[in-house]
Formats: structure tokens, C-alpha cells, sequence
């Protein structure tokens, strides 16, 4: 009998959803639906760029249009499928992202006394307007409990869990009122999906938990009270109203109920996996395993690798957290990234390319990297910081922003562009030089997501400038397939997600191999790179830049003699 499975894929824009063959892993359905709200469903303030937030009812939209388009298009591609042959789900979404939510789980936002209330919207994970209560939160965990923040890299994030809901109490008094209990978007799916909306009793994710709530079990799951009551009483009161326990996504999350079989069209009692986010879940599909990088490559990055939980592993710096069970059971999930990377040419492409390249987006795309292709490293003279959204890792400081030096009259755009890829490949490096520097070896590296599949270039430039071969992942939706696997797996259509990987998980033919001149000419560019990453976002840093522009200039005439 066919089996198949379903990954249901949250993203920043869109919700995807992939149905896939436990066979093969051959994907047979999928369908990609907008959110209608907002500006490419992000609900935006005019007087704070930092504000990024969600319409619930986005997401309930789209589970309902994403889910019966697969299951059409599976339909009209296999004549003998059968909406029966679903044995799991599994569900991935962007996080930190937590959602004001009523004693029942309803999300405030869906409430008509605030449906036009910013603050009782989904905080979506790229909001970044409690920067000061993060700073707040390391300062006081730095006193208090300086092992909460060793778990996580040594600074709290403003895109995390805590600092979203301090900022709620403190510039929404009356959402926070009238919120029971906050849940992550990764745990309200799956709960609406099994009818166990009630926050007490909904599966959470120790992803989720453990990477932006400090949650860990070596000191009893989420923070104490007396730390909590230190930011604010109001928080150690909600403490209880929150969880106590986190699972693997591999656990089930309970059972589809028959409403929603009938919404989504399909049979009541199928397994519903715990959620998790979705560059965990993309990873699982890359293939991930001990030795192994995964980048998932979009409009941030996300980079990810797991170590054995057997042996002792020191606490790194800079990392967006190292939780147990996070990607594969039994493993240590490490978690870093970029907080801009496509969303770093786009703003490029809108707001600096002339119509000389082309007149839509897509063109002026093709005519940069048509540009870009006659340009060897070092010869624009340019060098980029990647922080036009903050730094994600190493610095954790999103008050940080971006930078382009060594321009003239002469710069062209397809310079300016190429620098900024080259930016993002720095960035790249950064962290695996902190990952190795702590004993964590990278041996290979596998990319997913639209960059990594649809720019060569850019790639090739990423190989040059890591110095490694990069592999790209077979699928173009490996957070959808790594919903799918993790769905299939709870439901115990695998006994484990390596056997699932060993039956599903492929990498492309084309391999991205260095180029051994150019690397040579990227380390000297690294090493300028990173004394402007240490100068602009290290408070103790001391030396002195006045070389940086003037070796920029030696390096460009040397490329181009």
C-alpha cells in the first residue's frame, strides 16, 4: 500500500505545503499560498522599521488552501492516490514567533476587539523592537545566571521569545492583560490541527524552548521565578501559564480531528507531529548528520549542525543556542546565522539598481550577475558588512547595520552587488571559524533554499570564499520535506529520521568546488573584512582602520595588473 506524508511549511511570506511518497521520497503535491495581509504578509508600521508582524487568520488560510492544493495536485498526477495513503503530518514555521493567546489557545489577533492591534498580531521572528528589553535581559542573566546565557551564545536576542513578551507587558499593557499564555506559531498549528489548543496540554517544541526561551532541563525547563521576577513580577506569574515540558518533533502532537479532515480535506485520526522551525526541519532533509554544515540559504541564513550527545561539548559564543534534540534526537542542536542575506539584494535591487540593467526585478537580476561574471575577486576594490538587519552570529547585536567602503566615482553596480554577495560569504565564514574554534569540524557543507538552487554565481563565490566543496540539496523545498519526514516518522512510517534520510535525501549532481587563486585572493580580503567586523561590533576592540581603504586599493590593482 502507498504511503505518503505531509509538510506543512511556514515561512516569512508564505505558507508551502509538500506531499510526498514515504517510497521514495518523490514529491507528488505541492502548493505555495501568499499571505493576503500587509505587505507580502508582513503587517508594518510606518513609524518603527523594526516592527515585522503576522495575521493569524493568514495561517489558517493558509493550512486550508496549501493542504487541498497538493492533495488536487497528487490526485490529478497519480490516478489511484487516495487522500486515505496520508499517514503523517508534520508542520515547520519561522521562530521565534509567539502568538498572544486567549485561556482556549485563540490568538488575540483573531479577537474582534483586537484585530486592528499591532501588538496583539503574531510578533513575527524578524521583529526586532525589543532590542532594548534583550539587551536588559543579557545584562540581568549575565548577573543572575550567567549559565542561561552560556547555553545560547552569551547574548539574548531581540528576535527571541523573551524579549518579545517583555516589550509586550511593557508598551502593550492591555494585550499582555488580556493574554492567558503566549505559544510559539511551531505549537499552534500542530494544536489547532488536534484539537489541544489549550495552552496547559498543547505539544511544544524544544526547539523552540530551548533555542529562544531558555528552556533546558539541566535547570528544571524554562527559567525560575526569581530570575523572570527580576525583569518583571508579570513574567514569573506568567511562567505558569506557560509549559513545563518540550518534545522532539519526531513525537507525535496527537491525532487530525475530524473538522479539520473535513476542512483540509482529509480523513480524520492522522498522526500530527510536534512542530519545530523550519531550518531544523530543512536540515533533516539536507541530510544532516555529525560533520556535516546545512545553510539554509533565503532571505536570512540559518546555518545548523548537530554533535553527538554523547560526548561533552563546550558552550560556543555568538551561537543562537546548543539545545539537545533540537534537529535529530540524541544530538545537540548548534544553531547560528545571518539576519540578512536575500533580503540584502532585494533592498538592493528596489532602491539602487538603475533601469540600465532592466526595468523589473528579475531582469536587473540578470544583468548584475551578468556583470558580476566579468569580475574577479578583489578587483572592484569594494568590501561589505552583511548587517544591513543586524548580526545574527557572532555579535548578536541587531542595533548593528550595514556598510560598503571603497566606492569611487567610477563603482558600478554590479560591483556593488558582487560585494555584497562576497559580504554574506564572509559573514558565512565567520561562523564556521567560531564553530571550529570550539572543536565542532566542518567537514562538508550542504545548502538548501531558493539562493542556493537558482544563483551559481553566487555559490561559486561562497565555494572561493569557505575554501569547501558546496553541495545543494535535491529538493527546492527541503523545510516542506523535512516537515514530511518528521510527520512520517511520528506516525511510525520510520523508525527513525537516519533510516527516513537514508531512504529520502538526496544531494544535486553539481558540486561547487573552490577555486584555489581566487581563495587566495578572498583570505586577504577576509582579513580586512574582519577588522572591520571586530572594529565596528566588538566594544573592546582597539587598533586602527586608516589601512583597511588603502590595501582595498593595493589588492585591486594587484587583481587587475
Amino acid at each position: 500500500m502507498k504511503r505518503y506524508a505531509l509538510g506543512l511549511d511556514y515561512g516569512t511570506n508564505s505558507v508551502r505545503s509538500l506531499l510526498v511518497d514515504l517510497a521514495d521520497g518523490t514529491e507528488v503535491g505541492s502548493m505555495v499560498f501568499n499571505y493576503p495581509s500587509g505587505e507580502m504578509g508582513i503587517l508594518l508600521d510606518e513609524k518603527d522599521p523594526h516592527v515585522a508582524r503576522q495575521n493569524p487568520q493568514d495561517y489558517l488560510d493558509g493550512l486550508v488552501a496549501a493542504t487541498r492544493g497538493a492533495l488536487a495536485q497528487a490526485a490529478e498526477k497519480l490516478p489511484d492516490f487516495d487522500p486515505s495513503q496520508v499517514v503523517g503530518i508534520g508542520v515547520d514555521t519561522t521562530g521565534s514567533t509567539p502568538i498572544p493567546v486567549d485561556h482556549r489557545g485563540t490568538p488575540l489577533g483573531l479577537k474582534p476587539e483586537f484585530r486592528g492591534v499591532l501588538a496583539a498580531q503574531v510578533w513575527l521572528w524578524k521583529d526586532h523592537t525589543a532590542h532594548a528589553e534583550a539587551a536588559e535581559i543579557t545584562a540581568r542573566a549575565s548577573e543572575m545566571r550567567p549559565h542561561y546565557l552560556a547555553k545560547c551564545g552569551g547574548t539574548y536576542s531581540s528576535e527571541w521569545f523573551w524579549s518579545k513578551i517583555l516589550r509586550i507587558r511593557r508598551t502593550a499593557p492591555e494585550v499582555f492583560a488580556a493574554a492567558h499564555s503566549f505559544v510559539e506559531h511551531c505549537d499552534w498549528i500542530p494544536a489547532v490541527l488536534t484539537g489541544t489548543t489549550d495552552p496547559a496540554v498543547m505539544s511544544r517544541s524544544i526547539c523552540a524552548a530551548g533555542h529562544k526561551a531558555f528552556f533546558n532541563i539541566e535547570w528544571g525547563g524554562l527559567p525560575d521565578a526569581e530570575f523572570l521576577s527580576a525583569l518583571d513580577p508579570a513574567l514569573a506569574e506568567l511562567r505558569d501559564r506557560l509549559y513545563v515540558d518540550a518534545r522532539t518533533a519526531d513525537r507525535p502532537a496527537g491525532t487530525l480531528t475530524a473538522e479539520w479532515g473535513a476542512l483540509l480535506g482529509l480523513p480524520e485520526g492522522i498522526v500530527v507531529a510536534t512542530g519545530a522551525f523550519d531550518v531544523h526541519m530543512g536540515a533533516v532533509a539536507a541530510g544532516i548528520s555529525e560533520g556535516t554544515l546545512v545553510k539554509v540559504l533565503g532571505t536570512s541564513t540559518c546555518d545548523v549542525m548537530v554533535v553527538d550527545a554523547s560526548r561533552p561539548l563546550p558552550d560556543i559564543p555568538g551561537l543562537c543556542g546548543v539545545v539537545h534534540g533540537s534537529i535529530l534526537p540524541g544530538y545537540y542542536g548548534l544553531e547560528a546565522g545571518q539576519s540578512a542575506v536575500g533580503d540584502i539584494f532585494l533592498w538592493f535591487v528596489n532602491h539602487l539598481v538603475p533601469e540600465s540593467y532592466g526595468h523589473t526585478m528579475a531582469e536587473k537580476f540578470v544583468g548584475l550577475e551578468a556583470e558580476m561574471a566579468t569580475l574577479r575577486p578583489g578587483q572592484s576594490g569594494l568590501l561589505a558588512l552583511d548587517w544591513n538587519n543586524g548580526n545574527r552570529s557572532i555579535l548578536v547585536d541587531v542595533r548593528l547595520t550595514g556598510l560598503l567602503l571603497g566606492q569611487t566615482l567610477h563603482t558600478t553596480a554590479g560591483e556593488m552587488y558582487r560585494a555584497l554577495i562576497e559580504a554574506t560569504a564572509f559573514g558565512a565564514l565567520t561562523i564556521i571559524k567560531r564553530l571550529e574554534e570550539y572543536g565542532v569540524h566542518v567537514n562538508e557543507v550542504v545548502n538548501t533554499g531558493g539562493l542556493a538552487i537558482k544563483n551559481a554565481a553566487l555559490m561559486q563565490i561562497y565555494a572561493d570564499v569557505l575554501g569547501r566543496p558546496m553541495k545543494v540539496a535535491q529538493s527546492e523545498q527541503t523545510c516542506a520535506l523535512g516537515a514530511a519526514m518528521f510527520g512520517a516518522v511520528a506516525a511510525g512510517a520510520f523508525t527513525s529520521l537516519p533510516e527516513a534520510q537514508r531512504v529520502i535525501c538526496r544531494t544535486r549532481d553539481v558540486v561547487y568546488h573552490p577555486n584555489a587563486e581566487a581563495h587566495a585572493v578572498y583570505a586577504e580580503l577576509y582579513t580586512l573584512y574582519r577588522t572591520l567586523h571586530d572594529a565596528f561590533g566588538s566594544a573592546t576592540w582597539s587598533g586602527q582602520l586608516a589601512s583597511v581603504m588603502k590595501n582595498l586599493l593595493v589588492l585591486r590593482e594587484r587583481v587587475t595588473a
